[in-house]
């Protein structure tokens, strides 16, 4: 689950890390009335949706007035704003953050997630603030440092320091650095985040340390224990497919590719995906149906998927443990017969009660791509899909 900058910027503030003063408006007026109750004379306007690279599709601006700012506001409130992170397709901007300017002197860059390599909580410092960080790693991956915490000790004032040093921070701006990873790190664990990112923090011509922007990304499964957090959630802002599925119980993330997969398992899921890709297919998302889905549940996966205009191919590949092959061969046969399915469908069973499924998939009446192993699998819907676009 993801959150606007202003709500993490609150979470922060709460854990005494200090931020600049600003609020969130729906309207041009309300973002005037905000931008009355701030210092001036600058004011930054920002629009809040869930996508980095704001700035450089025009969802940032800074003002030096009050008529500005509602310039500025009426501009950017329904705007379908596009940046390298929300597809070409954009995202509306439904509100937006007024906020006291500052001078900005350097510009830094701080994240903590979870290391799967080493399988524990890593923090990332760099110089490089203000630009994406995977440019970074690409280009200059000597100015990324990596400090890992030991999950038995958690974070410690001497790796504040460290971090602080390598960023080349001084005096009391290394105290202030470390209280700003101290709090991150806290936020980490106490909410169950997946992501604590400030890009930019910025070093001012006076001599704070603050955070000019704020992203936390929340673990999903863990929000049974955050009914809190669960309420900054923001249901507009999340692609209508993916928050079907999440109501379904069904993990799905929509891709940009035209073969649809419906697998049971992550880790079958995504080598799935691999192997579509070895054999020169694109996915087009990521499902997951569950270890204990129902006839319901599969047939709900098929209309997600189909849901996506992009889709011209589907491939079901599953391998029945806790799943039986039967029930899942229900669901196929539901959902096809009531979406009136046309387009190559292969699938691939094996598992408790296969031939059951594959009994049932023959007598369908479906035109259904039977397959004999994830190769063969992946290299039917592939070439398939291809032949019917030739």
């Amino acid at each position: 689950m993801n959150i606007h900058e202003y709500q993490a910027k609150e979470l922060l503030k709460a854990r005494g890390v200090p931020v600049l003063k600003g609020g969130v408006a729906y309207t041009a007026e309300e973002a005037v009335e905000v931008a009355k109750k701030l210092p001036g004379p600058i004011y930054v306007v920002k629009a809040q949706i869930h996508a980095g690279g704001r700035g450089k599709g025009g969802g940032v601006k800074v003002v030096k007035s009050l008529d500005d700012v509602r310039e500025a506001a009426k501009k950017m409130i329904g705007m379908q704003l596009v940046t390298h992170q929300t597809g070409p397709q954009g995202q509306e901007v439904r509100r937006i953050y007024v906020e006291e300017g500052c001078d900005i002197a350097r510009e830094l860059y701080l994240g903590i997630l979870i290391d799967r390599a080493t399988s524990q909580v890593t923090i990332m410092s760099s110089t490089e603030g203000g630009m994406d960080i995977e440019e970074v790693a690409e280009k200059h991956p000597e100015k990324i440092v990596k400090t890992v915490i030991d999950p038995a000790i958690g974070f410690q004032s001497f790796q504040g320091r460290q971090i602080a040093f390598s960023l080349g921070l001084e005096g009391k701006q290394v105290g202030k650095c470390v209280e700003v990873v101290s709090a991150m790190y806290n936020a980490f664990v106490a909410l169950d985040c997946s992501i604590v990112e400030i890009n930019p923090l910025v070093v001012t011509k006076t001599g704070d340390v603050l955070p000019l922007d704020a992203k936390f990304n929340f673990d999903d499964n863990a929000m049974f224990r955050h009914k809190d957090v669960e309420e900054l959630r923001d249901i507009a802002e999340e692609d209508p497919s993916e928050k079907r599925a999440k109501d379904a119980e069904i993990s799905y993330v929509k891709l940009t590719g035209n073969i649809g997969c419906m697998v049971n398992g992550a880790g079958l899921a995504m080598a799935t995906m691999d192997i579509i890709r070895l054999y020169g297919g694109d996915p087009a998302n990521f499902l997951d149906v569950g270890g204990g889905a129902t006839k319901e549940r599969v047939a709900e996966a098929f209309r997600i998927i189909l849901s996506d205009p992009n889709v011209e191919g589907i491939l079901v590949n599953i391998f029945g443990g806790i799943m039986r092959c039967d029930v899942i061969a229900e669901g196929i046969i539901t959902a096809a017969k009531e979406l009136g399915l046309t387009m190559p469908l292969v699938v691939r069973l094996e598992g408790t009660n296969v031939e059951k499924g594959k009994k049932l998939l023959k007598e369908s009446g479906l035109a259904i791509l039977a397959a004999d192993n994830l190769a063969d699998a992946a290299q039917k819907v592939v070439s398939t899909v291809k032949a019917e676009a030739a």
